[in-house]
């Protein structure tokens, strides 16, 4: 599995991490990675699927402050000392491989997402979805991106009007609700390359004028507060992340809203769930992604 890119070319010599943690520990060491990988991945580590290795790729020397500080972080809040693994890998051809390792996806019924690297016309009967495969490969094989793109398919008939996507990164979830929809989203992130990123796939895609690409902390962006309340609402987060913006959600949801909650392990779903049916919100539908789960909650009118 291949969930994330933070987009930066290279021109250096590379290296590979590692660290092996126990599963409720995968997320916060996953996001810990991002802030300095070129791509980050989580792979089975024992059969029994209790350890997971998280592996990431980045230019040697890249922002070491910053993953060590994510990295403390992250051992802070779970408790766990996992030791960071190096591995110096080969860059001579490493572009050629990530386009070798990023084929269309076909989601669901309706998507398709391809990189730029691929030739011929694109399938006229599924809504395409294109990225620079050298700034985010693999979107479409991540399980909470797959989740959400299929949840949105069981959910275009309410037509929602107004939609939020909560943490967009690369923006494809924006962009195929606005594909799908016809109607503008708002795509809000915490990190400015997120934000830079998904205008430029938004563009790329003639999606410019559907997307609104703002940087903002959370449900606290002005821009998010504006226009709430929401008919629908993508969070493809992380669990915990999730937890404690529940009561933010719930409060910008429009009655009988949409929310498609994401980034979480299967075995985290009951505890996101709980946080939400707390606030009062009503579970439609869980579908799974391998180990990821992905939440379709509704709003009582």
């Amino acid at each position: 599995m291949a969930p994330r890119s933070i987009g930066r070319r290279h021109a250096s010599a590379l290296e590979t991490l590692s660290i092996t943690v126990e599963e409720p520990f995968v997320p916060l060491f996953e996001q810990a990675l991002m802030c300095a990988c070129e791509t980050v991945g989580i792979f089975e580590a024992d059969d029994a699927q209790k350890y997971w290795r998280v592996e990431g790729v980045k230019d040697t020397g890249f922002k070491e402050d910053e993953l060590e500080n994510a990295l403390a972080v992250a051992r802070l809040l779970t408790g766990c000392e996992a030791e960071l693994e190096r591995t110096p890998t080969e860059s001579e051809g490493w572009l050629a491989r990530t386009y070798e390792s990023f084929p269309q996806q076909n989601v669901g019924k309706r998507f398709a997402i391809r990189g730029t690297h691929l030739h011929g016309a694109p399938d006229q009967s599924r809504l395409t979805i294109t990225l620079d495969a050298g700034i985010a490969f693999g979107s479409g094989e991540h399980g909470s991106t797959r989740g959400c793109l299929r949840a949105l398919e069981m959910v275009a008939y309410r037509k929602p009007q107004r939609i939020l996507d909560m943490g967009c990164g690369s923006g494809i979830l924006a962009m195929a609700a606005a594909k799908l929809l016809h109607r503008p989203v708002l795509a809000v992130d915490i990190e400015p390359w997120s934000v830079r990123t998904a205008k430029l796939n938004a563009r790329l895609n003639g999606q410019g004028n559907l997307l609104d690409c703002r940087f903002g902390n959370g449900w606290q962006t002005e821009a998010v507060r504006a226009k709430a309340p929401y008919d629908l609402v993508f969070a493809n987060i992380l669990a915990r992340p999730l937890c404690r913006m529940a009561q933010s959600l719930a409060l910008n949801l429009a009655p009988n809203g949409t929310a498609i909650l994401a980034g979480l392990l299967y075995s985290q779903a009951r505890m996101v769930l709980v946080a939400h049916q707390r606030q009062g919100l009503v579970l439609e539908r869980i579908l799974r992604e391998g180990d990821w789960a992905t939440l379709i909650l509704r709003r009582r009118r």
